[in-house]
């Protein structure tokens, strides 16, 4: 810790092989690679004592450099797949640097999906954090627009409600929106946890987390094509902002078209 206050390092995943979107991290949106926006948020909050980007792709490495990130190594292909947990590269990139000498009390994963999480957002939620006492990590989270009491699961011609919960004579899918208690979802905006949980119970989380509720489109995920649709247009439109970028725009030699 310094001056009483523990150190802090963003950890920036970007893997390439997106399926849904093809390289979606550094797909264009507003001249620059989406991974710049993130970076730029990082930076800017000037709460960090590094931000290190995590990837396995050598073009994403010099793109992460250009926009003044740290890629102390690459990842190795047996974390980056679709469907490795976010435990195994946040677990070897703390040891890594860990081995360096390098040691931080909290690690933020800031993903880079969600541009509009700006510098204010990323400080908002590391004062909350300090704030609160006895918790393992903190989550970005909002008010879910379709709510679990009206999902089903559907078995042949049969259904049932994922959760049978409510009066029998008013169950929570035969109820209104308003009347049905607040659920709240997790966006990809941020997460802030201790280093000790993925040391001392290899996780990223713990077992005491707390919310950070997101305004506006501070947790809004580009994932799909609609979501890059989208994106474009609140952009176009002035609804909302990006992290400012100094640099020029990156030459990227791939076709996004």
């Amino acid at each position: 810790m310094t001056m009483g206050h523990p150190n802090l390092i963003a950890l920036v995943p970007a893997r390439s092989g997106s399926k849904r979107v093809t390289d979606k991290n550094i797909r264009p949106l507003a001249g620059h690679p989406l991974l710049a926006y993130t970076i730029a948020a990082a930076l800017q909050s000037g709460i960090f004592s590094d931000v290190v980007v995590s990837t396995d792709s050598e073009q994403y490495i010099d793109i992460a450099r250009y926009y003044g990130a740290e890629v102390p190594f690459l990842r190795p292909v047996e974390f980056s797949g679709d469907l490795s947990p976010d435990i195994e590269w946040v677990e070897y990139t703390l040891t890594r640097l860990r081995d360096q000498g390098r040691q931080y009390d909290c690690f933020s994963i800031l993903r880079p999906t969600s541009p509009f999480r700006l510098a204010t957002t990323i400080q908002r939620a590391w004062q909350e954090f300090l704030a609160e006492v006895g918790v393992d990590s903190l989550r970005a989270v909002e008010k879910c627009k379709q709510h679990p009491g009206k999902m089903w699961i559907v078995r042949g011609k049969r259904m049932c409600p994922l959760l049978g919960l409510g009066p029998a004579e008013q169950p929570w899918h035969s109820s209104q929106y308003q009347a049905l208690p607040e659920v709240y979802i997790q966006n990809a905006s941020l997460e802030i946890a201790w280093s000790r949980v993925v040391f001392e119970g290899r996780t990223i989380a713990g077992n005491v987390l707390m919310p950070f509720l997101t305004q506006g489109y501070e947790g809004f995920d580009v994932n799909q094509p609609y979501d890059w649709r989208l994106a474009e247009e609140l952009v176009k439109s002035g609804e909302v902002y990006l992290p400012e970028i100094v640099q020029a725009p990156y030459s990227l030699k791939e076709n996004f078209e």
